[in-house]
């Protein structure tokens, strides 16, 4: 992989389109793009922040679930990884985090099944009696359609149970195994706040997210967890092949201030950050957005 700015300008960070334009099936899979995303595995430097903490993460198979998984090992957590079906990208990250010295245990299945949600969270209490840090990351994004009537009832129920309902569903099986101190970070975006039409449906969601962060909070703190979101930009993960037609791929990103698309390990140090207790006590019902100099508000 090149070698890249990481410690000077923000814009020279990473790749810079245009990319090989390119597309995918959904779900996507990261080790078919190209260039490969970077998840941190050769930069990402932990100082066990959270050592011997237990974290869930859906969708941490690739991308920024990916990522964060890498970084959470490398400050000293166990993983579980609820994936859909990418055997060959949940296999990777897995042997990456074993490497680190923690455990992984993988859980593939669609978390659009109430059933799905309860065995992901089985998986970690049978193990470990206890859940620290839970990460909702998984989300469906379809492929971009340019008129509303294109988008069936079939596909916005799917992405409403994979993206929202499923997070009300792993919360409430997840919070009677949360101590006090744990954490729950939900995956939003800038689509909350910035809608594409061509994807309406999955922005519609990421909006949901945003109340949803906002109000479990206010529930939760009674609880001693602390709920917050991280609202990522443009990011370069296999959602987006298995979503847009090539030629946006090939640009992806660059209609941000920063001119190209975040990499998943961009977005970790957030989740590492709103995990940690040491660092973010103080910190609940918060929105923290992560999107290339594009505003929120």
């Amino acid at each position: 992989m090149p070698k890249y700015d990481l410690h000077g300008d923000p814009m020279k960070a990473g790749p810079q389109p245009k990319f090989k334009p390119q597309e995918q099936d959904s779900p996507g899979f990261e080790s078919k793009m190209d260039p490969l995303p970077d998840y941190g595995l050769d930069s990402y430097k932990g100082s066990g922040k959270l050592q011997d903490k237990v974290a869930v993460i859906t969708g941490g198979d690739s991308g920024i679930g990916r990522a964060v998984a890498l970084a959470y090992a490398r400050e000293g957590a166990n993983i579980i990884i609820s994936y859909l079906n990418e055997h060959h990208d949940a296999q990777e990250i897995q042997q990456a985090v074993e490497k680190e010295g923690r455990e992984c245990i993988l859980v593939p299945g669609d978390i659009s099944n109430e059933e799905q949600c309860r065995l992901v969270i089985d998986a970690a209490v049978s193990k470990y009696k206890r859940i620290d840090i839970l990460v909702n990351n998984a989300a469906y994004q379809g492929k971009q359609l340019d008129d509303i009537q294109e988008l069936d009832h079939k596909r916005v129920e799917y992405t409403f149970k994979t993206n929202i309902i499923a997070m009300f569903d792993l919360v409430r099986y997840a919070v009677p195994h949360i101590p006090k101190g744990g954490a729950i970070i939900n995956v939003g975006s800038i689509q909350a706040y910035d809608p594409s039409a061509e994807i309406l449906d999955y922005a519609t969601t990421k909006a949901a997210i945003v109340g949803f962060t906002k109000g479990l909070a206010d529930q939760l703190l009674e609880k001693g967890i602390r709920v917050n979101c991280v609202a990522p930009g443009p990011v370069w993960t296999p959602l987006v092949v298995a979503s847009f037609k090539k030629e946006k791929t090939a640009q992806f990103g660059s209609n941000y201030p920063i001119k190209r698309p975040a990499q998943p390990r961009e977005l970790a140090p957030s989740f590492v950050f709103l995990a940690s207790a040491t660092d973010s006590s103080y910190i609940s019902g918060e929105i923290l957005a992560v999107t290339g100099g594009k505003q929120t508000a």
